[in-house]
């Protein structure tokens, strides 16, 4: 065979994965803009911004950081403690969730946080106010219904002022009506759940300890934030 005559393997290849390419692509955004449209999304800028955002992905197992393994280079050391001395080490080891803007925070929740708990505890850690700061533009497009859930799965009586400053504080973020309606029915179910929670905490810490001038203005604060949230 002439080597004119001879086929390009590597340019067919190329071409094939560029169609393939094009064909995902197309998939993909087209897919995106049926969700936008189910979800009613009332701009052209929020339709724009979901169709633009279909390629990203969950984060998998692999995409986890690699953990340091600690290597016991003395045994004997180590004999008379107890696997919840260890596990205290461990944890202590382990940097603090710190983000410095909203970018981080969203790449650390997803990847570092696994566990319900791991985010409501550093949801507190974080407080409204730091909260606040972070999503003063805006929470991020499916982000506020998780921060929600989280909250009320795990609420506790003893940090209701914290959480109310925390829902507060999301609800003065950039386009939090909007994102507020954008709510799947689980996310809504789980507000109302964490409303009524706290509403019954209210309730019962009045009966055993009295409406103090604390306690009135933390009443106060959850009636403003059940009508900034919607729930009636």
């Amino acid at each position: 065979m002439e080597r004119d005559d001879m086929i390009d393997f590597k340019a067919l290849e190329k071409e094939l994965q560029a169609a393939i390419a094009a064909d995902e692509k197309y998939q993909r955004e087209n897919a995106a803009k049926l969700r936008a449209v189910e979800q009613r999304v009332p701009s052209y800028e929020e339709f724009r911004g979901i169709v633009l955002a279909s390629h990203l992905k969950p984060l998998e197992r692999k995409d986890k950081l690699e953990r340091k393994r600690t290597v016991l280079w003395n045994s004997h050391a180590t004999r008379g403690k107890t696997f919840q001395d260890v596990t205290t080490e461990l944890s202590q080891e382990k940097a603090p969730f710190q983000p410095e803007n909203s970018a981080e925070f969203y790449r650390d929740w997803r990847r570092h946080l696994r566990s319900g708990l791991e985010r409501y505890q550093t949801l507190l850690q974080l407080g409204g106010t730091k909260l606040g700061h972070l999503f003063q533009t805006d929470v991020g497009f499916g982000l506020l219904g998780e921060l929600l859930v989280t909250l009320a799965d795990h609420v506790m009586p003893s940090d209701r002022a914290v959480v109310l400053e925390i829902l507060h504080s999301l609800a003065n973020t950039g386009r939090f009506t909007l994102n507020l309606s954008l709510l799947s029915q689980v996310e809504r179910e789980s507000c109302q759940s964490l409303f009524q929670k706290l509403q019954a905490m209210g309730d019962a810490r009045c009966m055993q300890e009295g409406l103090s001038g604390e306690k009135l203005r933390e009443e106060r604060l959850l009636q403003e934030l059940l009508g900034l949230y919607g729930i009636y």
